[in-house]
């Protein structure tokens, strides 16, 4: 028995059909040319580009991701008359990456909002008379920033900063925790804030800065939260035969660190909007309901 295979319109024809939009076609010519772009020569992608940017808002924002990679000054225009009317985010995107310094500095506040000011820095604080508002940035990202601009900075300033991930890490809903590749599942291993992936990537950007003895010196304070954690009743009170590397009792394992490494903390890291300890502790004896253990 033999299969019929569906054999490729000419590509200039299927664009055709997505632009007339009374072809009847449009919604079939829009799948196939999202299946087929990638493979695409560079003139018959940047049509399909151009044409989508004069579509309505679901295919201005598939242009807008490809744009972020396949940048052509041409689009330059067309990008900003779309930001001027539309203000969408991704096309902010575009422009953040892409457009000339001179306009992002001059229209600063109008693309600053959420998480697009970690990336205007990444382009603006090469200038080094540049000043950050580090208030913008979380943590994390201002380290980020720093690293990649090849800026100073200081032991007391990288010590802060890297216990504010911490912080950071301890307070935030335990799911979102995510731990970086510096961690072993051997079973009897803790987990401990240097396993947390933000604190792991902090450790790193501290290292390219240059800030050897404040990773060591947290390194120090990382493993006594270990030894706490390894002699605590709460470790006592989880069947032995559980592995908190593994499967979903990983969580419950995150849970732990975050009740050990908050009550390590210097008082000056912690915040009055803080979930206290007992608060962390009352989530940790939830976690260990949930998963029966």
């Amino acid at each position: 028995m033999y299969r019929n295979v569906k054999r490729n319109n000419p590509i200039a024809t299927v664009i055709k059909n997505y632009i007339d939009k009374k072809s009847g076609k449009v919604s079939e010519s829009r799948n196939e040319i999202r299946k087929r772009f990638s493979g695409l020569d560079w003139e018959d992608q940047k049509r399909i580009m151009d044409a989508f940017l004069d579509s309505g808002k679901s295919d201005r924002e598939w242009v807008y991701s490809r744009l972020l990679d396949l940048w052509d000054p041409s689009f330059e225009q067309k990008v900003k008359e779309l930001w001027e009317r539309y203000h969408e985010n991704r096309c902010a995107w575009i422009i953040i990456r892409h457009f000339p310094l001179d306009f992002i500095k001059s229209n600063l506040g109008q693309f600053d909002a959420d998480r697009n000011y970690y990336f205007i820095c990444l382009r603006l604080a090469k200038d080094k008379d540049y000043v950050i508002e580090k208030n913008k940035l979380s943590h994390i990202d201002y380290m980020a920033v720093l690293y990649h601009t090849e800026r100073e900075f200081t032991d007391d300033e990288a010590r802060d900063t890297l216990f504010g991930v911490v912080h950071d890490c301890c307070v935030k809903d335990a799911y979102l925790t995510r731990l970086g590749f510096g961690y072993s599942g051997k079973r009897g291993n803790v987990i401990t804030p240097a396993i947390f992936r933000d604190v792991d990537l902090g450790i790193y950007y501290l290292t390219g800065l240059g800030r050897a003895e404040v990773v060591r010196q947290f390194k120090v304070w990382d493993k006594e939260v270990g030894v706490a954690i390894r002699n605590s009743q709460e470790l006592r009170a989880v069947n032995t035969s559980v592995n908190l590397i593994d499967g979903e009792a990983l969580l419950v394992g995150v849970k732990l660190a975050n009740i050990y490494a908050y009550s390590f903390l210097d008082e000056k890291y912690k915040l009055p909007s803080d979930p206290s300890v007992e608060d962390l502790r009352k989530t940790f004896e939830e976690s260990l309901e949930w998963f029966n253990i």
